[in-house]
């Protein structure tokens, strides 16, 4: 298949669980077939959080190693950006990027944000500043600010709250928030609004041996946590910790670490346990809400090889 051919590909879609190697194949297929990749990563969309959420390190033009890369750094760890600005900005590059002749590789563990940008989600009120900014401040009054959250949606759309890991205070927010603007539940208006066209996608979903993620997963933080501390250092001077950038895994942990109300070396712990149940995670919503085509863990070429045979179809 020749780089010529790429726009009468249907979009690529490289996911799994972190870790797993991404990244590495989704370049690998650009370079073959001349194509851009879409990061459908939630978490490297902020800037400066880059150590943590293994950022590729773009050139000034954007590019990794020559493949230009989108939606990397665009964001204040501040801002909130939600599955639904992904998906439509997403849409929008795509289009952009098949107009030059390329393929399109979207490549990342966000589920949610593959399944915007696909799928399409429901047209849904848009957020309100105000309405957030009176809910944390309730929020903060309690000794657990994201339990009482995730206790208020269980009270409001059970069908939501037990969806949303309490843990994801951003969508919890967020459905709280529609709940409150539109009078109705969050998962009920999601359900029954209009979505955009769904697009024509072949996916590619990494699976290594458990055993074998969880030891990908704990040899690379602890290559990533000596950089984690000194970038939280930086950080720690401009940010309080509790903005919608440092949901990422592990730098509440470097934060707590540099801020000395945690350990390093319990840091680190915590931050690998937390990695291991997401990877949990990512697995089962991947299996189970992705049309896809297993890829065995391997070498990125080994890997490659194997996603370019199934391509030929599209010849």
């Amino acid at each position: 298949m020749t780089a010529d051919r790429a726009p009468a590909l249907p979009v690529i879609v490289v996911a799994g669980p972190t870790a797993g190697g991404k990244t590495e194949l989704a370049v690998e297929l650009a370079r073959r077939l001349g194509g851009e990749i879409l990061s459908a990563d939630s978490r490297q969309i902020y800037r400066g959080l880059d150590a943590g959420t293994a950022k590729p390190e773009l050139d000034a033009r954007g590019r990794l190693e020559g493949v230009p890369f989108h939606f990397v750094s665009i964001a204040d760890p501040r801002e909130t950006f939600d599955a639904g600005t992904f998906g439509r900005l997403a849409r929008e590059r795509a289009a952009q990027i098949r107009a030059r002749g390329s393929a399109v590789i979207a490549a990342g563990g966000t589920g949610l944000y593959l399944k915007a940008f696909l799928h399409g989600l429901s047209e849904l009120p848009k957020a309100d500043p105000a309405f957030r900014g009176r809910l944390m401040a309730r929020a903060e009054k309690n000794p657990d600010p994201k339990a009482w959250l995730h206790r208020l949606l269980a009270q409001v759309d059970p069908a939501a709250a037990r969806e949303i890991p309490a843990g994801n205070i951003q969508r919890v927010v967020r459905a709280l928030e529609v709940r409150e603007l539109s009078g109705r539940p969050f998962s009920e208006l999601r359900a029954l609004a209009p979505r955009p066209e769904a697009l024509d996608f072949t996916a590619f979903r990494i699976e290594w041996p458990a055993p074998v993620l969880r030891e990908r997963i704990e040899r690379r933080a602890r290559k990533m946590w000596p950089r984690m501390l000194e970038e939280a250092r930086g950080l720690a001077e401009r940010y309080r910790g509790d903005e919608p950038g440092f949901q990422s895994l592990g730098y509440p942990e470097a934060l707590a670490a540099v801020r000395g109300t945690l350990s390093p070396e319990e840091g680190l712990a915590r931050m690998i346990k937390a990695t291991h149940a997401y990877a949990k995670r990512q697995r089962t919503w991947f299996r189970h809400q992705l049309d896809a085509v297993e890829l065995p863990g391997a070498s990125t070429r080994e890997m490659a090889d194997r996603a370019m045979a199934r391509l030929e179809a599209f010849r």
